[in-house]
């Protein structure tokens, strides 16, 4: 493999690709890097500062040399900034898309499970057996009403 290749992750395992949550790991790890760069970037920039208040009448020449250099940090920050919103960006649409594998393959999962249950059921069958459950409650009904009218009186008299 060339060293082009090495660099920039070319070749590698026989052609297959980082599974999301090892390529979300590196992203967390470069994320967290470039986060410790900046803090030191920061942290040299107010040092570059001091030295240029420090010696702004004294030393001319030292106060522009740690100006010169503060910018130059500053420039570097600005990189580091807009790399990091990169990564950012690429790690949550990574943590977004195994997400949505995993939704679906849930789905998936929720679908066959349905298909399981429905497998010995056909709408024939369910029809048959709501109508045999209406005719028994009728029959309850029929049987209720009829045990439950009084027995002997009143029913002698016709109008």
């Amino acid at each position: 493999m060339s060293l082009f290749g090495k660099i920039f992750g070319g070749g590698g395992k026989g052609g297959k690709g980082p599974s999301p949550q090892e390529a979300i790991q590196k992203l967390r790890e470069t994320e967290e890097m470039l986060t410790k760069k900046q803090e030191f970037l920061e942290k040299k920039i107010d040092q570059e500062l001091q030295i240029a208040k420090k010696n702004g009448t004294k030393n001319k020449r030292a106060a522009l040399q740690a100006l010169k250099r503060k910018k130059r940090y500053e420039k570097q920050l600005a990189q580091i900034d807009g790399t990091l919103s990169t990564i950012e960006f690429q790690r949550e649409a990574l943590e977004n898309a195994n997400t949505n594998t995993e939704v679906l393959k849930n789905m998936g999962f929720a679908a066959k499970a349905m298909k399981s249950a429905h497998e010995n059921m056909d709408i024939d069958k369910v029809d048959d057996l709501m109508q045999d459950i209406t005719e028994q409650q009728e029959l309850a009904q029929e049987i209720s009403d009829a045990i439950s009218k009084p027995v002997g009186f009143g029913e002698e008299f016709d109008e």
